[in-house]
Order: C-alpha cells, then sequence, then structure tokens
C-alpha cells in the first residue's frame, strides 16, 4: 500500500468532511462521524478524514503508487469545489511509511 498524507488548515474542517463523505456516500459505503470519516473508494483505494476546529487532515491509500498523485488530485478538487468560498492554499503531500 502506498500512503500520502495532507492537512488543510482552515475552521470549517468539519463541514468539508462531512460534505465530501455525504457526496461519496451515493457510490460507496462511506463512514463518518462529526470528527472522522473512511472513503472506501475500491478494495484497493481509500481515503481517511480526520477534522478538528483547526482544519482537516487527508490521508489517502492506494494498492499501487502510481495511482496515489491521482487519488490526491481527485480528493483535492472536490474539496475545493466545497470550499469555493475560502482560499486553502496548496495540499502539501506527505509520504505515510
Amino acid at each position: 500500500m502506498a500512503a500520502s498524507t495532507t492537512r488543510i488548515a482552515t475552521p470549517n474542517g468539519r463541514r468539508y468532511m462531512t460534505q465530501l463523505c455525504k457526496h461519496w456516500a451515493h457510490k460507496f459505503e462511506v463512514t463518518y462521524d462529526e470528527n472522522q470519516g473512511v472513503i472506501p473508494f475500491a478494495p484497493d483505494r481509500r481515503c481517511q478524514l480526520a477534522a478538528d476546529e483547526g482544519g482537516l487532515g487527508i490521508t489517502v491509500e492506494v494498492e499501487e503508487a502510481d495511482q496515489l498523485e491521482r487519488m490526491q488530485g481527485v480528493v483535492i478538487d472536490h474539496l475545493k469545489r466545497f470550499a469555493f468560498r475560502e482560499e486553502l492554499g496548496e495540499a502539501v503531500w506527505t509520504a505515510v511509511g
């Protein structure tokens, strides 16, 4: 498994996390509460979210390392659509493991 993580500083982290989870819940078996969520895109791909008053942590995991950048882009693109009223800055991804 290849994984990377980023943290987006925003006072709206919980709201954006909930929006992302609800958005993908119509296609995937998403689980979430007010502080964390898991979006299982496929058996070999998933996104974990952790929100608090200071921001939103995002971890993307994929089976094939060459798919990591694509999954990062998908999640961030959707986040930016929900956060269109706020400048989130650039996501800086760090390898996990």
